[in-house]
């Protein structure tokens, strides 16, 4: 129940903040429909509000988000002062029905986050952006923009390019906005970010559903119903829910702006093309372009491409040269204005684009067809349908695509160049990503989902324009478009209930065991951290709970998190093994999971798995993680110390067939453990680690049990624990 509560709160708070500017700014012949555009004046508005006191200084939005509430209300008096109450409440009783859907889709995308915790909590299918965008969120939510205290100011870690601090990184290079909105709603409402991050993704294509029909409704003349549809497929889409499961923030708000960029720049050349005119729709446009250059800067380069396919086709056909000239300083101009106020990401788009030369972001994501642009995939990998079924889909709506372009190409021409401008160059550009990561080998793959996801809303307006089949005057047409109509619902439905099953039980989460790490933040002793973690999702959100602390890592985490020399003063690892000191205050066990030691303690030792050893395995909402043996298995021990260490071996394990184990060094053995099937505890004492590196073998003398037709593997023991108590130097007395 918290879930629905929390995204529909941060909705109805996103429609108040954008209320008042969507009526202040929507040109006269429009403003009745200003429902339609509160999401992107209010997502643009909260994000200017935080970008303002980040260069004022102010030690972030827990200070001002509060007192800026007074911002939207005002607004929104003003509104209603100039305009009057009576056309503004017309307005709402017209677009009931999309602010029911809209709350709809956003309880049914949030339901799947509030089966997987009883607590507010952000997961993912496998993407660990959630957790680089919370660590933004905390920086710009906690600090001021001058503040180099712990993580922000260590610039040997967290350089990227021309930037030298995490702050600054976050207004010139990564995604802004999404932590902005992130930050500023956390602190309005007392939410963590790692609590509302997921929600926020929920809420940006929930938000978008308006923008959609918007875009069916004016730009492609569906009717009402048609327009609801297609907007209601949005927000079940395999391609948003995707979205939604890896917490893509930052493609969903590009894809909000860009609708409406691409309706201003139509809307504009359909019209009387003249410098008022122009001037009417800047409002519109500088706020578009803000919501691109806050999460996508570099979109910017390609974002009119629908709106210039329209209007440089209309000039190339009719000659109006002119007019196009017109077309586009008024189109460009509001950028060059916003593009001055966000100047330092504006400058930092060329950075950005030596990174993506310089690293190859992502990971491959399957070609998607025409059935798959319309939903009809398998599965939550957005794996295309195989044989006959996704032929026969392809041909079908291909052919009902091109009917209808045909039967309306002489009566309704400046439409359908409408929708072959929103489709035809954009799937160009995804074609040649996609040949290109498979000639190269790269993920390009990974960027041609990209530009289809941003561009997504139109597209899918586009795709759609056989549903207009459905008032044609033959039967078999009608017919046919409505049974497509009922296809392409239950192919979303399904595979967005997959998507719903898959997100119950998500590979990644962030729960009560990354949560407690926190808690390193108020132990003075923790001056600063060697990140010895090697999940990366649980590394990247250990950075976010920890930026009061400097932190150093052995491998290249992320952007703004490079690989040095391990600096730190402590090993923060969450591994399999954990190091137990007999002096209080040199370790520290967080849970199950997490473990502390001090470099300079005369007991630190480092400890690893070695071979033998299947993956990690874990049970989230239990707080349990194990591995299994393939049989025999070894633990990497090393003492840096001058003089040999006494460890205890401590190990919680069990097995699917009681067997014994024996602990080797070398060839003398130290003990044996009985381990059954049962999970519990047994005790090896007395091992001797000299200086340097040492090989623990784990010897069983049964073999391993077997496989079964769902686990083929042949297994040894689990060891859900491993502990190396050290034992007390003499006159030293233990803890």
């Amino acid at each position: 129940m918290e879930y629905f509560l929390v995204v529909l709160v941060l909705i109805l708070h996103l429609w108040v903040w954008g209320a008042g500017a969507a009526i202040l700014l929507m040109p006269q012949p429009w403003r009745r429909h200003w429902p339609v555009f509160c999401a992107p004046m209010g997502l643009a508005l909260q994000s200017a509000v935080v970008w303002a006191g980040a260069y004022a200084n102010l030690a972030g939005t827990d200070v001002y988000a509060r007192w800026s509430e007074v911002i939207p209300l005002l607004l929104l008096a003003g509104a209603l002062w100039r305009h009057g109450s009576a056309p503004m409440g017309r307005a709402l009783s017209r677009y009931w029905a999309l602010g029911l859907m809209t709350a709809v889709d956003a309880c049914l995308l949030a339901l799947p986050m509030a089966l997987a915790s009883r607590t507010l909590t952000t997961s993912s299918l496998g993407s660990c952006d959630a957790a680089d965008y919370a660590a933004g969120a905390r920086v710009l939510q906690e600090f001021a923009r001058s503040d180099r205290s712990g993580f922000l100011g260590l610039t040997e870690v967290v350089r990227v390019a021309s930037v030298d601090n995490f702050f600054d990184f976050w207004l010139r290079l990564n995604h802004f906005t999404p932590s902005a909105l992130i930050a500023f709603n956390g602190a309005v409402f007392g939410w963590h970010p790692h609590e509302i991050t997921g929600l926020m993704t929920v809420l940006l294509v929930a938000t978008a559903l308006p923008a959609v029909y918007w875009l069916a409704r004016t730009v492609l003349r569906h009717t009402v119903g048609t327009s609801l549809w297609i907007a209601a497929i949005y927000g079940c889409s395999p391609i948003t829910w995707y979205a939604v499961a890896h917490v893509a923030m930052g493609q969903l708000l590009a894809a909000q702006a860009i609708v409406f960029l691409t309706w201003a720049g139509l809307a504009l050349w359909r019209g009387r093309l003249g410098w008022a005119q122009g001037g009417a729709m800047a409002g519109v446009l500088a706020v578009a372009y803000w919501l691109v250059l806050g999460s996508y800067n570099f979109i910017v380069v390609v974002c009119l491409v629908p709106a210039l396919a329209y209007a440089g086709g209309g000039a190339l056909l009719t000659g109006a040269w002119r007019k196009f000239g017109r077309w586009l300083v008024v189109m460009l101009a509001p950028l060059v204005v916003t593009g001055a106020v966000f100047a330092e990401r504006t400058l930092g788009l060329v950075e950005r684009f030596q990174l993506f030369g310089k690293y190859d972001f992502g990971w491959h994501i399957p070609v998607l067809s025409p059935e798959g642009w319309l939903g009809a995939v398998s599965g939550t990998g957005l794996s295309p349908m195989t044989g006959w079924v996704r032929l026969l889909l392809a041909v079908l709506l291909l052919v009902m695509l091109v009917a209808a372009l045909a039967r309306d190409f002489s009566r309704r021409s400046r439409t359908v160049f409408a929708a072959l401008a929103l489709t035809l160059p954009i799937l160009a550009g995804y074609g040649y990503l996609q040949v290109r990561g498979a000639l190269l080998g790269t993920n390009a793959s990974y960027d041609a989902y990209k530009l289809l996801a941003v561009f997504f809303p139109a597209q899918l307006c586009g795709y759609f324009y056989w549903a207009g089949l459905t008032r044609s005057p033959r039967a078999g047409w009608r017919w046919t478009a409505r049974t497509g109509i009922a296809v392409v619902t239950v192919l979303n439905l399904v595979v967005a209930f997959r998507f719903m099953d898959r997100m119950q039980s998500p590979p990644l989460i962030v729960d009560r065991a990354l949560i407690q790490l926190q808690r390193i933040e108020s132990m003075p002793r923790v001056t600063s951290l060697n990140m010895e973690i090697g999940d990366f999702w649980t590394r990247l959100w250990a950075n976010a709970f920890l930026l009061k602390k400097p932190q150093y890592f052995r491998t290249h985490t992320y952007e703004g998190r490079i690989n040095t020399e391990l600096k730190g003063e402590w090993d923060l690892s969450d591994g399999m093994i954990a190091i137990a000191t007999p002096r209080r205050g040199d370790s520290h066990a967080l849970g199950r999971t997490f473990n502390l030691i001090r470099h300079a303690s005369p007991y630190y030792l480092q400890a690893e798995l070695g071979e033998g050893w299947y993956g990690r395995e874990s049970l989230r909402r239990a707080e349990r993680r194990w591995h299994w043996s393939q049989g025999n298995a070894t633990l990497r021990v090393t003492n840096p110390q001058a003089e040999a260490r006494t460890v205890t071996l401590r190990l919680w394990a069990r097995s699917l067939a009681a067997r014994e184990l024996e602990v080797w060094r070398g060839d003398q053995c130290y003990g044996r453990m009985q381990i059954t099937e049962r999970m519990d505890e047994s005790i090896v004492p007395g091992i001797v680690l000299p200086p340097g590196a040492s090989t623990l073998r784990l010897v069983t003398r049964q073999e391993p049990t077997p496989g079964t037709e769902q686990d083929e593997r042949v297994l040894g023991f689990a060891a859900y624990e491993i502990v190396l108590a050290v034992e007390p130097l003499a006159g030293d007395r233990p803890r």
